[in-house]
C-alpha cells in the first residue's frame, strides 16, 4: 500500500460530509448486484485497510476487519463503517475474499496456518508494497528480482491477487467516479487465477475505478513502487501504457542499502 501523502486522507477525516458523499453516490442495486455481495475480511486497518473497510461496507458487503493489536482497538472504525471487528485468525472464516494490507516486513508475523483451512476458491488480495529503505529493510528474494506479491504469496501459502497498491488512500476513498467518466482513475490488477482476478476487477469498478489487467502475478512488478503507474492516478489508457513502459530493474531509491531501513522522512 502506498505511503500516504502529508494531506489528511479524505476517507479518515471522520467528517459527516465525507461519509455522505460516499453514500449519496451509491446507486440503487440490481438483483444481479445483490447476488454478488460478499463476505470480506480485511487484515490491516491502516490507511488502505481503513478506507476499504468504509468503502466496501458502503457498497453493501459484509466486512470483518482485524489488526495486530486486537478487535478492541477497532471499535471506533467498526462502529463508523458498520463492520465487524475480529482477530486476525477470524478474518478469513466464512469469507469470500480477504484483503491483506499490512507492511511487507510484518507479513511473516501472520499466523502460519492463517489460510490452512480456507475454503476452496477463497480470494486473497495483497495491497502491499516493499519499502526497503523507508520501513521494511532488506528482503533478499525481492532484492534478487522476485515480484513483491509473489514473495507475499509464498509467505501466506495461498495464491494472491495484487491490487490497490498504487493509489493513495485518500484518493481511493474520495476519487472514485462512475464508469464512463472521462479521466476516470484506473487501477492495475495482477494475478494467476482468471476467475479470482475478474472478481477483484469487478470490485475495483464498483469502487469507482477502471480496472486494468496487468497479467499474471509475475508481471505485478509493473505496478510496484517506482513504476510509471505508481501513485500517478492515470486513466485506463495511461495505465496500460505505463505498464508496458515499466522497467524491471529496481531503481536505487527502491532498493535496500547496508543501512536499511531508515524512515520515510529519512530513508537509509
Amino acid at each position: 500500500m502506498p505511503r500516504p501523502s502529508r494531506k489528511s486522507p479524505a476517507c479518515t477525516t471522520g467528517t459527516g460530509g465525507t461519509r455522505w458523499l460516499w453514500w449519496a453516490a451509491r446507486p440503487a442495486r440490481t438483483r444481479d448486484q445483490e447476488e454478488t455481495l460478499m463476505k470480506i475480511g480485511i487484515i490491516g486497518a491502516g490507511n488502505i485497510g481503513g478506507t476499504l473497510t468504509r468503502r466496501l461496507t458502503a457498497l453493501g458487503h459484509e466486512v470483518a476487519v482485524a489488526n495486530s493489536r486486537g478487535p478492541e482497538t477497532l471499535a471506533a472504525l467498526a462502529s463508523e463503517a458498520g463492520a465487524r471487528a475480529v482477530t486476525v485468525s477470524e478474518a478469513p472464516r466464512g469469507a469470500d475474499l480477504v484483503v491483506v494490507t499490512i507492511p511487507e516486513n510484518r507479513i511473516p508475523d501472520l499466523p502460519p496456518d492463517l489460510f490452512r483451512d480456507a475454503p476452496e476458491g477463497l480470494i486473497v488480495v495483497d495491497t502491499g508494497n516493499y519499502y526497503p529503505r523507508q520501513r521494511d529493510g532488506r528482503i533478499e528474494e525481492i532484492e534478487a528480482g522476485l515480484a513483491e506479491s509473489r514473495w507475499v504469496e509464498g509467505q501466506l501459502h495461498h495464491p494472491v491477487i495484487k491490487a490497490f497498491n498504487n493509489i493513495y488512500a485518500q484518493h481511493l476513498g474520495g476519487n472514485g467516479r462512475p464508469a464512463g467518466t472521462p479521466g476516470r482513475i484506473a487501477l492495475p490488477v495482477a494475478g494467476d487465477d482468471p476467475k479470482a482476478k475478474a472478481v477483484v476487477m469487478d470490485l475495483v469498478n464498483a469502487l469507482g475505478f477502471d480496472p486494468v489487467d496487468t497479467g499474471g502475478l509475475d508481471e505485478s512488478w509493473r505496478q510496484q513502487p517506482g513504476s510509471p503507474v505508481y501513485t500517478t492516478d492515470k486513466d485506463a489508457e495511461g495505465v496500460t501504457r505505463g505498464l508496458a513502459d515499466a522497467e524491471r530493474q529496481r531503481a536505487p531509491e527502491w532498493s535496500a542499502t547496508s543501512d536499511s531501513p531508515g524512515t520515510f522522512e529519512a530513508p537509509a
